[in-house]
């Protein structure tokens, strides 16, 4: 595979048959490109939360800890972000090179181009344009390890080797067995999205500009027919998640804790 310097190792892998895998060898960020930072984590009730900003672009980056290939099926709302088809584990997904990272940034149009992910209001979300919108609100990346058909001891090179930054490469989409074909392109732009929005609105995933990124097709048989791993991050706007109790407020700090009439020590100065 040539390498690129601006594209991460990944392939679309083909659905083959299917085997297991233990412990969850990936790490998963939100990286909100308009803004330049990657989203805060906030945990409540077992699960990830991340405080979408309207009309930003963003993209999923999922970086690969093992000495092996994973395949990431990864879902936006509850679709394929690859075949824009209702997701199922059992789809088409990324294959991400041992210690490799991959950036998704959009609903794949074909081996070239993608449509970018930004935020915005539920009815404008590519979910809801076409028909599901029940699932609105979610990312989702099944995670899988390939069958070794000879499996042998994998040897660690060296630590500077295992710590060193994986290099980039081109994205590699395969879509034999898929489900579903891709919706029309919905919206070229973001620009203007800002003025619809209403403060209580949920927010989804529009179907954005149109983008470079390349892919090729690889071959992945799968070790578990079930997923090693599924990891779930919801999003919506800061407002949404403040008013379910996600983000506390600025001023829970009075409301929360539990007075104690004797804190000790002597009176400052207010």
């Amino acid at each position: 595979m040539s390498h690129l310097a601006t594209r991460t190792a990944a392939c679309l892998a083909l659905l083959c048959p299917l085997t297991a895998l233990a412990g969850q060898p990936v790490n998963v960020e939100i990286f909100d490109r308009t803004a330049g930072r990657v989203l805060p984590v906030y945990w409540h009730a077992g699960e990830r939360h991340v405080a979408g900003e309207p009309g930003h672009e963003y993209e999923i980056r999922i970086r690969n800890r093992e000495y092996g290939r994973v395949l990431a099926v990864t879902s936006v709302d509850g679709a394929n972000v690859i075949t824009g088809g209702t997701a199922a584990p059992d789809q088409g997904g990324y294959v991400i090179d041992p210690r490799g990272r991959l950036e998704i940034d959009g609903w794949r149009k074909s081996m070239d181009e993608v449509a970018a992910f930004y935020f915005t209001t539920l009815p404008d979300s590519y979910a809801a344009r076409t028909g599901r919108p029940e699932n609105v609100g979610v990312i989702g990346i099944a995670l899988f390890r390939e069958r070794v058909a000879n499996p042998v001891t994998r040897e660690r090179d060296s630590v500077a080797a295992a710590e060193a930054e994986p290099r980039p490469a081109p994205s590699l989409p395969e879509s034999r067995g898929a489900q579903g074909a891709v919706a029309p392109a919905g919206r070229d732009s973001a620009t203007g999205m800002l003025g619809k929005l209403q403060n209580d609105e949920r927010l989804g995933t529009g179907h954005g500009q149109r983008r470079d990124a390349g892919a090729t097709y690889t071959h992945f048989e799968r070790a578990s027919e079930e997923p090693d791993a599924v990891i779930r991050i919801f999003y919506d706007s800061r407002r949404n998640l403040v008013a379910r109790g996600v983000i506390p407020r600025p001023d829970d700090r009075y409301v929360r804790r539990v007075p104690d009439p004797f804190p000790g020590g002597f009176v400052p100065d207010p």
